[in-house]
């Protein structure tokens, strides 16, 4: 029998454990739509708690929590501000302006991190020909930057320079879990400088389904409705949501290990002569190799893999990109990264 792949693709593929799959099935259910589903309700105050907002919302996945806050926010007609290489601008299948009618301005950050140096260039004056600058919206951990780290300094400057002039801020915390276990920052930390927060249940923590989307609760009270209107109000949703508690009880500590796979990969690959990794920039779960130096394209190099068991995904025009999870053994990546260095001698 053939050996099983490695699935280094994302950490969305990591499938619930024994432990929580019984814990969905013994979930306490009602509906979610009428907010009677004690169980969502529960996960909920858990979330909010956890990053010190008034409240939270539970959420079919992170697109429609990050869609739902920017709905929530804006206004037809009005500008928001993300960094060139945001999972907001580049893998929500232009969503802003399908849903919210609003125009997207992209900053060239460095590794993901736009600075608030950056930020009176881009704000529009009050001209009334002008859309409104009305949202920045930040991303932590980086997704296309390879998981890294916003600079919680930087975060801070941001947040004074958009609220004293007026303009909301929303975190895509969709790997917030895991910037929080890799700077030791709590996730209230981070919070705590934007209107809105979207974290998810699963990437890294495993869950089968979910987000959630924090913040006040009038805001929430809008982000209700907007929920409903796209389609994502949910039922009997505590089977769903079950799994999310137990990622968060059991989950979250384990992510170092997840850090430790991916800088081992990133070191044995990044040993090679043709295989570029800078790794300074794996700073959590996710390791970006640059093929340039091969003469194959990522997509060839992707397939090359795949022949060989191991299974990536693209992560820019000239690297792929593994990511760790729990799913993987440390003995599975040392092979993983062992294939990829084969591919090249």
């Amino acid at each position: 029998m053939a050996a099983p792949m490695i699935d280094l693709r994302s950490d969305t593929v990591t499938k619930p454990t024994p432990a929580m799959r019984e814990a969905m099935c013994s979930a306490d259910v009602g509906d979610d739509v009428y907010g009677e589903d004690p169980t969502v309700n529960f996960l909920q105050e858990k979330v909010a708690a956890l990053l010190g907002t008034e409240a939270a919302l539970f959420m079919p996945s992170g697109c429609a929590s990050n869609q739902v806050a920017i709905k929530s926010h804006t206004t037809s007609g009005d500008e928001i501000i993300v960094e060139e290489d945001a999972h907001i601008f580049n893998y929500e299948t232009a969503a802003p302006a399908v849903l919210s009618s609003v125009q997207v301005k992209t900053i060239r950050g460095v590794r993901g991190a736009m600075s608030v140096d950056q930020l009176p260039a881009a704000v529009r004056p009050g001209a009334y020909y002008m859309p409104k600058t009305r949202l920045i919206a930040l991303e932590n951990t980086h997704n296309r930057a390879g998981g890294t780290l916003y600079p919680i300094d930087e975060i801070r400057k941001i947040s004074a320079y958009a609220h004293s002039n007026g303009i909301l801020m929303h975190l895509d915390g969709a790997r917030l879990w895991n910037a929080s276990v890799a700077s030791g920052i709590a996730p209230k930390g981070y919070a705590q400088y934007f209107d809105s927060v979207s974290v998810c249940f699963s990437k890294g923590l495993g869950a089968p389904v979910g987000s959630a989307l924090c913040g006040t609760k009038e805001f929430l009270t809008k982000a209700r409705k907007w929920r409903k209107v796209f389609g994502g109000g949910m039922r009997q949703a505590g089977i769903l949501a079950a799994g999310a508690i137990y990622a968060l009880d059991h989950h979250i500590d384990r992510l170092h290990e997840d850090h430790e796979k991916a800088r081992l990969f990133a070191e044995r690959v990044g040993a090679s002569s043709v295989l570029d990794v800078e790794l300074d920039a794996v700073q959590t779960n996710i390791v970006l190799v640059d093929v340039t130096k091969t003469g194959k394209t990522p997509d060839e190099v992707i397939e090359m893999l795949r022949h060989k068991g191991v299974m990536v995904s693209g992560g820019t025009f000239t690297t792929i990109r593994a990511v760790t999870h729990l799913d993987v053994s440390m003995e599975q990546i040392r092979a993983a990264a062992d294939a990829v260095i084969a591919l090249f001698p």
